[in-house]
């Protein structure tokens, strides 16, 4: 067992900062019972964050010690392992466009996979499931529009996308009226006005 744990920990520290490992990575190496509790282990030991179910992180280092990985490398590295698209929030989505003042305090992402939290450290993170439709165009400027908008709703579609239009790029609006056949119907009507009314 010490033996598989040096080879993960040889690996991980090649790795860059952030990377993911799973059980799967280190197959060559021994049976998926004996990787499994070889992760959990030096989990325990603290050489290793376990960001989710099966997937594990090198904490960072620094002069300063040793600290978690960010929620964004953890969630990306989920998103890597899993096969998922993950992106921010419609909250987080219409303060970046400045479409709200109100600052996200819970770390919600959402997800093409099935809704479940991560513990990273003290620190709990949501993934929450959503139609397709609201992970489209995933972290482009038209994708972020596309979350704040399902974030504000019908009543509010209208004038956002009015501040939209002047905020994003001209090619990144394109991008979002592209895009509007897969919204549902007062999403697309309010795409549809945005560009042609």
């Amino acid at each position: 067992m010490q033996k598989l744990t040096s080879q993960i920990m040889g690996h991980a520290e090649r790795l860059p900062e952030g990377s993911a490992l799973s059980a799967k990575s280190f197959l060559h190496l021994g049976n998926r019972a004996a990787l499994d509790q070889a992760l959990s282990r030096l989990a325990e030991r603290g050489e290793l964050v376990r960001a989710g179910r099966g997937i594990y992180m090198r904490p960072v280092k620094s002069r300063f010690g040793s600290r978690l990985p960010t929620v964004e490398q953890a969630v990306e590295a989920v998103a890597q392992q899993r096969g998922e698209v993950i992106v921010s929030n419609g909250a987080a989505a219409a303060n970046s466009l400045g479409l709200t003042t109100q600052v996200p305090v819970r770390s919600v992402y959402l997800t093409s996979g099935r809704s479940r939290t991560m513990n990273l450290g003290q620190q709990t993170v949501e993934l929450r499931h959503v139609p397709r439709w609201q992970l489209a165009l995933a972290d482009r400027p038209a994708g972020v529009a596309v979350r704040a908008l399902a974030w504000l709703g019908p009543e509010k579609a209208d004038e956002a996308l009015s501040r939209i239009k002047r905020k994003l790029p001209p090619d990144a609006f394109g991008e979002l009226v592209a895009a509007a056949p897969q919204f549902p119907t007062w999403l697309a009507r309010s795409v549809g006005k945005a560009a042609h009314g």
